[in-house]
């Protein structure tokens, strides 16, 4: 709903192991609770690592700079968290030195913190855990694809010979990304420096490599890529052809991909993902479509036809479409 200013407003929050998320809500005439917005991102890595405490505090705080515009003023507001520990949090004499941190910019609001059992926190938990933040969720399921549809394969797959629905029982997607790290020399390279850092494994990389080798790390075995400590780490995806059509088949062909065009489909998948000249592979992609060339994007319309899908629960309604990796 539209916001409205002579309501009190009140906010829900919370957070997972991986995500925070918050809505602004108000109650309508009839006495509804209402959401004016949501708002959700995935922790940064040093942030996964907070106590569980510090992590509900974080998502108090995301929500709080999100929506200043609304809550910063003289009227009293009500902040909902299933943490109960967080009603007295701010008057505790024994404060992390995160906390007293935050302290001087909780004092610019004036609110009240109200405990909300889990069970009934249901839109700030799902914000909270949107599959689609979690990379071990992601990418620890199967491209299931369904019988026949070969005729949603691009040109680009028939061209090159990939075959998106050859997936190994025996080895999820996560585990494919993981062994062909072994197979692409630059990649499987920077593994073993990060495992073993040394000049010699540090020579073995080209310049240009060495020159960007802080960008990358570890998750478990999966190699991860940032451009600093304030972007959000991304997949990086060794050179493997039919694992990267894979991944932008799921954004952009599958039933639920919704065929977003070429700029939102490197959007969405740059995200999470990272290769060398993915962008090329995504132009390539989107311009052999036949559903994109046959409904061109255009900014007048805004948007593709999109897919009908029913209804959903909260976990996989949320944004879900855009990780058809997973799809049932």
């Amino acid at each position: 709903m539209l916001p409205d200013d002579s309501k009190p407003f009140h906010v829900v929050c919370d957070a997972s192991d991986f995500a925070i998320g918050c809505a602004l809500m108000q109650f309508d005439d009839e006495g509804r609770e209402r959401v004016v917005s949501y708002q959700s991102r995935q922790m940064k890595p040093a942030e996964r690592n907070y106590p569980v405490h510090d992590k509900e505090l974080l998502a108090m705080r995301y929500a709080l700079i999100k929506f200043r515009v609304y809550l910063l003023g003289e009227q009293t507001f009500a902040v909902y968290t299933d943490h109960a520990s967080l009603r007295t949090a701010m008057k505790s004499p024994h404060l992390s030195q995160r906390m007293a941190r935050w302290l001087s910019f909780f004092a610019e609001y004036n609110f009240v913190v109200h405990y909300k059992p889990g069970k009934n926190n249901i839109l700030a938990d799902a914000l909270s855990r949107r599959p689609d933040y979690d990379p071990r969720t992601v990418l620890g399921r199967q491209v299931i694809d369904d019988e026949n549809e070969d005729d949603d394969h691009c040109a680009v797959c028939i061209a090159s010979g990939i075959n998106l629905t050859n997936v190994s029982p025996e080895m999820d997607l996560r585990d494919e990304i993981v062994a062909a790290y072994a197979d692409d020399a630059v990649y499987a390279g920077i593994v073993a420096y990060i495992r073993a850092p040394s000049d010699e494994t540090l020579r073995a990389l080209s310049r240009n490599t060495r020159n960007q080798i802080d960008r990358y790390h570890l998750d478990g075995d999966l190699l991860c890529y940032n451009i600093d400590k304030f972007d959000a780490p991304r997949v990086v995806v060794p050179n493997d052809d039919n694992l990267r059509a894979r991944i932008i088949h799921s954004f952009q062909d599958s039933p639920m991909g919704a065929h977003l065009g070429r700029e939102k489909t490197f959007a969405a998948v740059s995200r999470d993902f990272f290769w060398s000249h993915m962008y090329k592979w995504v132009h390539k992609w989107v311009r052999t479509c036949e559903t994109c060339q046959r409904f061109p994007w255009t900014s007048s319309s805004g948007s593709h036809p999109t897919p009908k899908v029913g209804p959903a629960s909260w976990s996989s309604w949320i944004d879900s479409r855009r990780w058809c990796i997973s799809s049932p």
